[in-house]
């Protein structure tokens, strides 16, 4: 199971910070900052700059938290509130990522709900560091307030229409 767990983290952790290297810098295809604030502006955020250089701070923090297995709970509640953003993005769209839509978002998601309940697993840094596990209640409370965060950030950043 500790090794299944490794994997999940490695793998979905990884990605996740990758998401966030391309949305502020030139690295993995990303479009550099102004790329990054110009697919906001596009979607509708307002914010800019801002925008994109905390979406993509806290993608690569939550991911690479999450890929080690560091506060666990608390990285699987930011990079929920992150997901839960590109899944507003992509919603209209539909379900399907050949659609562009909220399919890979979701994954990510639930991938993050999972590892805010069972914990990162002996192969993590809270194992290594000696962090207790933690208790039920701040895993609920990471999946309820992760999402509920990306959605307040959504309804916050949201550009008005014309």
């Amino acid at each position: 199971m500790d090794t299944g767990l490794l994997v999940l983290r490695l793998v979905a952790g990884l990605l996740i910070a990758g998401h966030g290297v391309q949305k502020v810098s030139f690295r993995l295809g990303g479009n550099g900052l102004a790329g990054g604030s110009e697919e906001f502006r596009h979607d509708g955020f307002r914010g800019g700059r801002l925008t994109a250089l905390a979406a993509g701070s806290s993608q690569i923090g939550a991911g690479l938290f999450l890929a080690v297995g560091l506060l666990t709970p608390m990285a699987a509640m930011a990079a929920m509130g992150v997901m839960t953003v590109a899944g507003t993005v992509k919603w209209h769209r539909g379900l399907w990522v050949q659609n562009d839509g909220y399919e890979y978002p979701m994954v990510l998601v639930a991938i993050s709900t999972v590892l805010a309940l069972t914990g990162p697993g002996r192969r993590s840094l809270d194992h290594a560091l000696g962090l207790p596990s933690w208790p039920l209640w701040v895993s609920v409370m990471a999946i309820v307030l992760g999402p509920a965060s990306g959605l307040l950030t959504r309804a916050v950043l949201q550009r008005p229409s014309v």
